[in-house]
């Protein structure tokens, strides 16, 4: 019985971000577009028979009942029943605040890879259910596919995109996202767009000029991104990103990229590299 398993928690790029409502329970209701990158976070899991469920290293600021990963285990654990345990060992790539989903992500592997390390034979829909308790982006990570999303970001529709190259780069600013939409400046009343119109025209993102304005480190390395080609922000923030066709243009660019900027190349895909990795049930 293997005890081990290795599983990648990748980035998701938001291509267009509409507020589209506010809701009586202060959510709000949204319409976006969830690209998949084959850029991840890695997690290490080892099972255990003690049902203690320990992090290594711990992230910076964040206590360990506080972290998404533990949380997901706990809520695995309880919501199963189940009396073993796991050691957890967090590979950190993704920028924390930088509205890449990297906490979601890393909630979405423990879910999906604990399940099979513990086999509980929970099916999809039952993690994305579990997932949601987390976070509204936590269903698009445990379904893995990119999706067009409505409602809180839970009514997901899966859409083929044709794949291409993304530079992303990542501002000197952790960008809060209750900041963000707590914000008296941001637009909530976009009006609703069908999958099509945006494929074919493109979209905005209603939280960029909030974000860019709490955080000029945003708008900044948009406008610099902006002049290879058209630059806009993620999520909430803070990184922002552009397309690409060949891997090899993205490239050129990130290697002009200013001192005080980070980056990285990634391919935007259809299916999470997450479902490419996990082993097949035997």
């Amino acid at each position: 019985m293997t005890d081990t398993l290795t599983l990648p928690a990748p980035a998701k790029l938001n291509l267009c971000l509409l507020i589209t409502g506010r809701r009586p329970d202060g959510y709000h209701n949204l319409q976006t577009l969830f690209q998949i990158l084959d850029y991840s976070d890695t997690l290490h899991f080892t099972a255990n028979n003690t049902g203690a469920i320990t992090l290594d290293p711990e992230l910076p600021g964040v206590a360990t009942e506080e972290n998404l990963i533990y949380r997901a285990a706990r809520l695995l654990q309880e919501h199963a029943g189940c009396s073993a345990g796991a050691a957890i060992q967090i590979e950190k790539k993704l920028p924390m605040g930088g509205g890449l989903g990297g906490g979601s992500s890393n909630a979405a592997t423990t879910l999906v890879g604990l399940n099979r390390l513990w086999h509980l034979g929970l099916n999809m829909d039952e993690l994305a259910t579990l997932g949601q308790q987390l976070g509204a982006d936590v269903p698009v990570f445990v379904r893995g596919q990119t999706a067009w999303a409505e409602g809180t970001g839970d009514k997901l529709q899966p859409v083929e995109i044709k794949p291409v190259w993304y530079l992303v780069l990542v501002p000197p600013v952790h960008a809060s996202t209750a900041a963000v939409f707590s914000n008296e400046h941001l637009t909530r009343n976009s009006r609703p767009i069908k999958i099509r119109a945006f494929l074919e025209q493109g979209g905005q993102n209603d939280c960029q000029n909030v974000a860019e304005m709490l955080y000029p480190p945003i708008r900044e390395a948009r406008k610099w991104l902006d002049n290879f080609a058209k630059a806009q922000m993620t999520g909430t923030g803070a990184c922002v990103f552009a397309c690409f066709d060949t891997q090899s243009d993205a490239e050129a660019v990130l290697g002009k990229i200013p001192q005080d900027l980070q980056g990285f190349v990634a391919r935007g895909v259809n299916q999470s590299p997450l479902y490419c990795q996990l082993p097949s049930n035997n």
